[in-house]
């Protein structure tokens, strides 16, 4: 029964996609994406520096993470683009994925009826299950999700320390 039980919650995936839920959550994209700082200013070579001590590492880090939020985030965009892009069979087992339970779900519960035969939403669920999951194993999404943390990592982390603040905010600072 407990199989039976997980089948359905992967039946209930494709139902779970709330419409007014993804536009909110692209409405706080597009906010986030509206304060993208410009090329100009996110890579100024004149505001590069060594930090002289930890400290203000982590006050560089706090203050750039928070300044430089949406470039940041659209690096990470970019990266995860790049190694989906550079894994062809991640790419593909995703797609497949997604396209197969949109498929399923416009088939509104209704079973798919073949010339040679009557295919349950449950039994077609399945079938992409036991399709999926094998590739997925093959495409190896543990160790590109590991590179793409390490790169985004690597890439945030060493441009928020070596990127000094802005001079106006070491004179708020001061006042």
């Amino acid at each position: 029964m407990n199989a039976l039980s997980s089948l359905t919650q992967f039946q209930n995936i494709a139902e779970n996609f709330n419409v007014e839920r993804i536009r909110a959550e692209a409405g706080n994209l597009q906010a986030k994406f509206a304060n993208i700082r410009p090329p100009q200013e996110f890579f100024d070579v004149r505001r590069i520096s060594k930090p002289i001590n930890f400290s203000e590492v982590q006050q560089r880090v706090s203050y750039n993470l928070g300044y430089f939020q949406a470039n940041y985030i659209s690096i990470v965009a970019i990266l995860s683009i790049y190694a989906l892009i550079t894994n062809f069979l991640l790419l593909f087992v995703l797609l497949f994925t997604i396209g197969g339970i949109f498929g399923i779900s416009k088939l509104n519960g209704e079973d798919l009826v073949l010339p040679f035969a009557r295919l349950s939403t449950s039994q077609l669920y399945t079938g992409l299950m036991i399709i999926a999951v094998p590739l997925g194993f093959l495409a190896s999404p543990i160790s590109t999700m590991m590179w793409l943390i390490g790169a985004s990592c690597v890439t945030v982390f060493s441009h928020a320390s070596f990127m000094e603040k802005p001079i106006e905010t070491v004179f708020e600072e001061q006042v």
